[in-house]
């Protein structure tokens, strides 16, 4: 299958399941399962409920998929306060 036949659908988290994988309430109103791309579990990107995401599935199954890219939530931070050096 040529990555052109992926569906890009955007949704937002709605449940945190075990072993990485989350509940996703698309815009469309299907809920699906997805579970975190390898790039964001690289830079471990931290996904909450009520983040929006970007996800890709197959045609050929469409209860599963993969988050690719998220958005903060409503009132999300960018991060971790400022750090202090220690000596």
């Amino acid at each position: 299958m040529a990555k052109e036949d992926l569906l890009t659908l955007e949704g937002q988290i709605d449940e945190i399941l075990p072993d990485g994988r989350f509940g996703v309430m698309l815009e469309n109103d299907h809920r699906i399962i997805a579970y975190t791309a390898g790039k964001m579990r690289k830079y471990r990107i931290r996904s909450v409920v009520g983040d929006r995401v970007r996800v890709e599935m197959t045609p050929y199954d469409l209860e599963k998929g993969r988050i690719v890219f998220r958005d903060k939530g409503p009132g999300g931070t960018s991060g971790p306060g400022p750090q202090r050096k220690r000596r």
